[in-house]
């Protein structure tokens, strides 16, 4: 009986317990059985990263305000966050990571202030 890759198909020639041609058909088929079960968890790191990109890109002084619009506008999902800090005051920032966003409404506009991770937020 031939073996066959179930990758590219060809005859698989060596020991008899070989699923793959080659290491290359391998490494390519577990990549794409990783895609297929992490579809979840990809597609959240990729909007996490997402958000910290931009939160980074429109944060130029490490503490500016900003129109929510802009951000979304631009592929921001704030239910995307790795953690959150809570002020004394009882101000809730959500964090992607190092950067941070508090959504507030300035003259009835929706806006975020978008801060960068400070030291004294550990305690």
């Amino acid at each position: 009986m031939i073996k066959r890759c179930p990758e590219c198909d060809i005859e698989v020639v060596g020991r008899s317990d070989k699923k793959f041609c080659s290491a290359k058909c391998k490494s390519i088929h577990q990549y794409e059985n990783i895609q297929k079960q992490e579809v979840f968890y990809l597609s959240v790191d990729k909007q996490l990263k997402k958000n910290r990109r931009l939160l980074k890109k429109f944060n130029k002084s490490g503490f500016t305000t900003i129109r929510t619009t802009v951000l979304l506008n631009d592929g921001f999902n704030p239910k995307y966050f790795t953690h959150y800090w809570k002020t004394k005051k009882g101000e809730l920032y959500l964090f992607c990571y190092d950067f941070g966003f508090l959504s507030m409404n300035r003259n009835g506009v929706q806006k975020y202030l978008i801060v960068q991770w400070q030291d004294y937020m550990n305690d």
